[in-house]
């Protein structure tokens, strides 16, 4: 499932194709995907302008005076950008044609993600009314994480991958940051210190921005490309390399299972 980062790169990738444009049509050849895309969708969107296209967690807002595109990738999902009449692709399922000419197309093979249509303000949808504050805002900050930690007999990593605490921290980033601040990924939350969410309020912040500068400096083409960001080449210290030597202390990476993810740890340097 796209990360946070990949789904910002996405956007930073197709707005200055989409800002301020007119949408002539949509054209939904797969109405299907995890909710039926709404029917009005094509005839609400005729003639608006792109106002502007923002993110929230992992959904894609297109804004317009009338109302908000909110798109979700789910697991397979991608938006690039084409030109109107260009040869399609399998699965490619939605268009929103452009008066420039070209049009923003989502293809999404087994599609989980979605496309709905909100009037109102988007952030009262359910889908996005409980989501926990951005990780890179200030509203993330140690304070909050410690306060959200008392009382919590859940692991630290459960925590902090709940987007009702904070959003789009997924499973590299979580394993990542733990590592960075030498947290044991299984400690139970309200045995956190002051100390330790600041560290770790720092380390999400920094793992973040790291995906961020990659994505901005290998980012595929929105506009001949397949139009995914793929997960950044970035150096991962712990992600993937379960039995390897920690690169801090050579003490081998352990591998388990929790909340059903991959997490890998330094059972040395994580405590």
């Amino acid at each position: 499932m796209p990360e946070l980062p990949e789904v910002e790169t996405t956007r930073r990738g197709i707005k200055p194709f989409l800002l301020n444009r007119k949408i002539l049509k949509v054209v939904v050849r797969e109405p299907r995907l995890r909710w039926p895309v709404p029917d009005a969708l094509a005839e609400e969107l005729r003639g608006q302008l792109v106002t502007a296209i923002d993110r929230r967690g992992k959904y894609l807002l297109l804004r317009t005076r009338k109302g908000t595109v909110l798109i979700h990738l789910g697991m397979s999902g991608s938006l690039r950008l084409a030109v109107v009449g260009e040869a399609l692709k399998k699965h490619d399922h939605v268009d929103f044609i452009l008066a420039s000419g070209r049009c923003l197309r989502y293809h999404d093979p087994r599609r989980f993600g979605s496309i709905l249509w909100v009037t109102g303000d988007p952030n009262l949808h359910p889908l996005l009314a409980e989501l926990g504050p951005e990780p890179l805002g200030v509203e993330f900050s140690p304070d909050y994480l410690l306060a959200r930690c008392r009382g919590r007999s859940v692991p630290i990593k459960s925590l902090i991958m709940d987007s009702h605490v904070v959003v789009g921290v997924g499973n590299i980033y979580a394993n990542e940051a733990l590592f960075a601040a030498g947290i044991h990924p299984e400690r139970v939350a309200d045995r956190l210190t002051a100390e330790h969410c600041e560290a770790l309020v720092r380390e999400i912040k920094q793992v973040l921005d790291r995906a961020l500068t990659v994505g901005g400096t290998t980012l595929r083409d929105f506009v001949h490309g397949d139009g995914k960001p793929g997960y950044f080449a970035q150096s991962l210290k712990v992600y993937g390399r379960g039995g390897q030597p920690c690169l801090q202390c050579m003490t081998p990476l352990r591998e388990t299972r929790l909340g059903q993810r991959s997490t890998v740890f330094c059972p040395r340097c994580q405590t």
